[in-house]
C-alpha cells in the first residue's frame, strides 16, 4: 500500500481547508446551498488532480476490475 507523502498530505489538506473557508464564506454571503454545493464539487475535483493520491486511485481501479469480472463474467448473458 502507498502512502502519500508529508508534503502531498499537507498540500491536499490546506487546498481542502481552502475549499472549506470559501465554501463558508459563500454561505455566509447568502449563496443558495446548491451554489455551495457545485463550488465544493468542482473544487474538489480540481485539487484531485492538482494533488493526486495515487494510493485511492489504486484501491479504486482495483475495486472497478473486480466489479467487472463479478458483474461482467456471466456466460448465460
Amino acid at each position: 500500500m502507498l502512502i502519500m507523502d508529508e508534503s502531498k498530505l499537507s498540500d491536499r489538506v490546506a487546498g481542502l481547508e481552502d475549499i472549506k473557508q470559501k465554501a463558508l464564506d459563500m454561505a455566509a454571503a447568502g449563496a443558495d446551498d446548491l451554489t455551495v454545493r457545485d463550488f465544493i464539487t468542482d473544487s474538489k475535483k480540481v485539487l484531485a488532480f492538482a494533488v493526486p493520491d495515487e494510493d485511492a486511485m489504486l484501491r479504486a481501479a482495483d475495486a472497478a476490475k473486480r466489479f467487472k469480472t463479478m458483474t461482467f463474467n456471466d456466460s448465460a448473458v
